[in-house]
């Protein structure tokens, strides 16, 4: 690449040349992060949980604090889910228990092994004119 007329070559430091001269870098060791102990990742894109369509009409907001099981493969087990905070109405907390089981996530790991785990999970109901967004 030349700018102002210098030409700017690869840094090699802690490169090694092969027998066929071609050039070895050294490994990344950030690209090399081994996850040891971490809790249950959610992967969904957009919620699927559902606003109640009245409270939404209403523009009434609140968070439910629900409590989960996932499983090892990171699969919610429905039987398992609890209010654990209300929003402080029932509609919003019904819906978020109602929707947990279609939450997915990466499983809880520990020392890099995937394992089941109970965990809290916000669920956000925001309206739009109120300054936020939908869950």
């Amino acid at each position: 690449m030349r700018i102002r007329g210098l030409v700017l070559l690869p840094l090699l430091i802690g490169c090694r040349p092969t027998p066929e001269g071609t050039v070895t870098l050294p490994a990344d060791p950030a690209a090399t992060v081994v996850r040891r102990d971490e809790p249950p990742v959610a992967l969904d894109a957009e919620s699927p949980v559902a606003y109640p369509p009245a409270l939404y009409q209403q523009r009434v907001s609140g968070t439910v604090l629900l409590r989960l099981f996932v499983d090892e493969t990171g699969k919610v087990v429905p039987d398992s889910t609890r209010v654990q905070e209300s929003s402080g109405y029932p509609a919003l907390d019904s819906a978020a228990q109602a929707g947990a089981p279609r939450l997915h996530y990466a499983p809880a790991l520990r020392n890099g092994v995937p394992v089941a785990t109970l965990f809290t999970q916000p669920v956000h109901f925001r309206h739009p004119d109120r300054g936020g967004t939908t869950p």
